[in-house]
């Protein structure tokens, strides 16, 4: 179900996820519609504010200590995580309107390659949703390649006695409705990879100032914040505030939140997107069993 664990599409397609991405309420009984789908390419309001000024190349740049972290972390998770099970809270801003928190409990074994590219484990996720009330029980699992590519679905409280699991496009207008990103950007390395490639990009321009702040917790474990931020209202920045915390301990996001500019001087910022990974354990032994929607121990 730092995507992505540190704004907006492009610097998280996964946060993740946190997120994470899965059925909306009431996708399961209907043909997919494209007039269900939800646009999940959101643009800041620049206020036709003129571009920052470049970087020259060379020049050193705010958010290199952050991508160094990322670059690192991205090493690490490739190198020692293979698989884990966490707790995903995410809220999103869908059509400028905040989403109520959800949250689900997720498997997620990592992709991984050898040394020739080879495929040798695919992205394999399922997520159960234990809240708010009206999911609860909501079930999806998606592996890479497998199935056509589809993931395997149903809903979760009242509706789910009635209607039945089905098959979906994971980036069609069902699987998409009411989210901003499809299932396949979950996870912590899907979050990195995004930071690394939105902050490669915004290393073109300047007006960008970057915090590190200690001791900072998420559920009890203590974690180093990354703060970034726009003070200037920019066509190409597409948050004010980003907020990245890394667990100090095992050195990977574990939670990313994005603010937009304030609306008036003196408010607060306004929430994007956030995804918080808690309850994280890491190489736990997952098998093919619990990415199989014929587990007995799932109600698909």
């Amino acid at each position: 179900m730092f995507s992505s664990l540190l704004a907006r599409r492009e610097f998280l397609r996964s946060l993740t996820a946190a997120g994470a991405s899965c059925l909306a309420a009431g996708a399961c009984g209907s043909d997919e519609n494209p007039s269900l789908h939800e646009p999940v390419h959101r643009v800041a309001k620049a206020n036709n504010a003129p571009t920052s000024p470049a970087v020259a190349v060379g020049d050193k740049h705010p958010l290199d200590p952050a991508l160094d972290i990322a670059n690192d972390a991205l090493v690490s998770i490739r190198k020692n995580i293979i698989d884990y099970s966490c707790r995903i809270t995410k809220q999103e801003r869908i059509r400028g309107e905040l989403q109520r928190e959800e949250y689900m409990e997720a498997k997620i074994r990592n992709r991984k390659v050898d040394a020739n590219g080879k495929l040798t484990a695919p992205l394999s996720v399922y997520m159960k949703f234990i809240g708010p009330r009206d999911v609860v029980g909501r079930e999806c699992i998606w592996v890479e390649g497998e199935n056509n590519n589809k993931m395997r679905a149903h809903e979760g409280g009242v509706k789910g006695r009635f209607l039945p699991s089905v098959w979906l496009d994971p980036d069609g207008p069902i699987a998409m409705s009411g989210q901003l990103h499809p299932i396949y950007d979950i996870g912590v390395e899907n979050l990195v990879i995004k930071l690394i490639e939105r902050g490669e990009k915004e290393k073109k321009f300047g007006e960008c100032d970057v915090e590190f702040i200690k001791n900072a917790k998420i559920n009890g474990r203590v974690c180093t914040v990354l703060r970034v931020m726009h003070p200037i209202q920019r066509p190409h920045f597409e948050f004010h505030r980003a907020e990245i915390f890394i667990d100090d301990e095992l050195q990977i996001p574990v939670r990313y939140a994005a603010f937009n500019w304030p609306t008036k001087p003196g408010a607060t910022d306004d929430l994007l997107e956030a995804y918080t990974y808690t309850n994280l354990k890491v190489n736990i032994g997952l098998t093919n069993a619990d990415f199989d929607p014929k587990n007995p121990n799932y109600n698909f």
